[in-house]
């Protein structure tokens, strides 16, 4: 039985509405107006195929909006309403100890008003400038006051212990002051049951602007046909403030997990602080570690810690032998080898721990979805597919120098190094069983991304779809483009061994 595969409205271009979900919102809107003309206020429940226990949250109303939000030819505006209490509410609770609370706020999302909304904030490092003097340094990333460099042991050149590594431009500064600063989640059924946005309960306003960046490692996944989110840029203001131009995701619900692939199975998250080790038989042990996207209720994490349990225990010859009857290891050579080629240091294996797990009750094996990619895109071009990336830069094979110091950004105390490090991924480059499946996926991707032209391409139809605003003005915007621009065709030169001769 063959690996499940994304759906093909997976494959999109921007101009072409970001199609990859575009069957589902659409049947979806047309079959409420049907049932609500003909029906009134009958209760509308979404048809979910495959395993009857992978049902979807009860939608009973679906806001159509004015026009699809993903549709990338539109000039979108978001504005949120918070009260000022709230506000404060939701600062102080992070500031204090951590906590991201719930709030109530109004939003207009291209002229339709919902009110009564759920809004938090959202993110990790991101958000570690919130806690001033409490926090990790710049971003979560800046090493501790009382950091010392061992004896013999030289930081990469360019790197800058106050400012954090090279290729971390990525990373948004927040200021509580600048409330459209703020990476937040907006949750339509958090204060009113069964409510959607064009079929979708939760989305997520990303910090920074312009993100190409982010926007291209998104666009490219898609068009390499691995699951992704679609995303849209919109004109953001907060409270009739100045507006600014941010990047608007879907935020991965159960409506998502569920029609992500042709076949049913279970989504879960990675939390930023998880390890992908197996720690007992327990699940509870795994509940702050894993979060079930759909099936909360009559799903289970078994799947995961089978997995891991197995792992623990195989040795060398075990792992090569059966990784197959547990992972899928063609999806998941793609994923590694497009993270390496988009020189995304924070996937899977990084700090931030950034990636789901799908378990597919067909074939009974996991992939790995691609989530938060607002570090791709901006490190070093050159580093090759057995090169680890890392936020200091390509480390070559073998990954970060021996005697990586404790305290540094991601270091766990046992020798993990700055990346968080991830058992699978490096047991899975380390090898030589999976090193031709890898490299031959290495070989097409890059072929398809940079070989081909492709990712010139998605520039210009990501820089097209991007507003200007109060915030970023056309040549703040230009200067942006002009630099990734320059970024892809380095890369490009860098990948000539990888593409075949045209």
């Amino acid at each position: 039985m063959t690996a499940p595969t994304p759906r093909r409205r997976l494959r999109h271009r921007i101009p072409t509405s970001l199609r990859r979900h575009w069957k589902l919102p659409v049947a979806f809107i047309a079959f409420v107006a049907i049932v609500a003309t003909a029906f009134g206020a009958t209760r509308v429940r979404p048809y979910i195929t495959g395993d009857p226990t992978i049902i979807s949250s009860e939608i009973t109303e679906n806001v159509a909006g004015t026009v699809d939000l993903f549709d990338a030819s539109a000039t979108h505006e978001l504005s949120l309403d918070i009260g000022d209490a709230e506000y404060d509410d939701m600062i102080s609770a992070y500031e204090k100890d951590g906590d991201k609370e719930w709030v109530v706020a109004d939003v207009v999302i291209d002229g339709t008003r919902i009110d009564d909304v759920g809004v938090r904030l959202k993110g990790n490092s991101t958000l570690r400038d919130l806690q001033g003097e409490n926090g990790e340094g710049p971003g979560g990333f800046g090493p501790p006051e009382e950091f010392e460099l061992p004896e013999g042991f030289e930081l990469p050149e360019g790197f800058d212990p106050a400012q954090g590594p090279p290729g971390m431009e990525g990373m948004a500064q927040v200021d509580p002051e600048d409330p459209t600063s703020l990476p937040l989640l907006i949750r339509f059924d958090k204060y009113v049951d069964g409510r959607a946005y064009q079929g979708m309960t939760e989305l997520s306003v990303r910090p920074g602007s312009p993100v190409i960046n982010e926007a291209m490692a998104l666009s490219l996944t898609a068009e390499t046909d691995q699951p992704t989110q679609r995303y849209a840029y919109t004109v953001y203001s907060v409270n009739d403030s100045a507006t600014a131009t941010r990047l608007v995701l879907e935020h991965p619900d159960e409506q998502y997990a569920n029609s992500l692939f042709d076949s049913p199975g279970y989504l879960y998250k990675a939390d930023a602080s998880s390890r992908f080790e197996y720690v007992g038989d327990d699940q509870s042990d795994y509940a702050d570690q894993f979060k079930e996207i759909n099936a909360a209720d009559s799903g289970t994490l078994q799947p995961i810690i089978s997995f891991l349990k197995w792992m623990d225990s195989a040795d060398e010859a075990e792992f090569d032998a059966h990784l197959a009857d547990w992972v899928d290891v063609e999806s998941f050579a793609r994923y590694v080898a497009t993270q390496n080629l988009l020189v995304n240091f924070d996937d899977m294996a990084g700090p931030g721990q950034n990636y789901y797990l799908w378990y597919d009750l067909d074939t009974k094996k996991l992939s790995v979805v691609a989530w938060d990619l607002n570090m791709a895109m901006q490190g070093d071009t050159t580093a090759g597919p057995d090169d680890t990336i890392s936020m200091m830069g390509g480390m070559g094979p073998g990954g970060p120098p021996q005697g990586m110091p404790p305290g540094m950004p991601g270091d766990d105390g046992e020798g993990r190094g700055p990346m968080g490090g991830n058992t699978l991924k490096t047991r899975f480059l380390d090898s030589d069983a999976f090193t031709e499946i890898y490299h031959r996926a290495y070989q097409e991707l890059s072929e398809q991304i940079y070989g081909s032209g492709l990712a010139l391409e998605v520039l210009d139809e990501v820089a097209a779809s991007v507003p200007t605003s109060d915030g970023l003005t056309a040549e703040a915007l230009q200067e942006s483009v002009d630099s990734m621009r320059s970024w892809i065709e380095e890369r490009t030169q860098a990948q000539l061994q990888w593409i075949q001769p045209r």
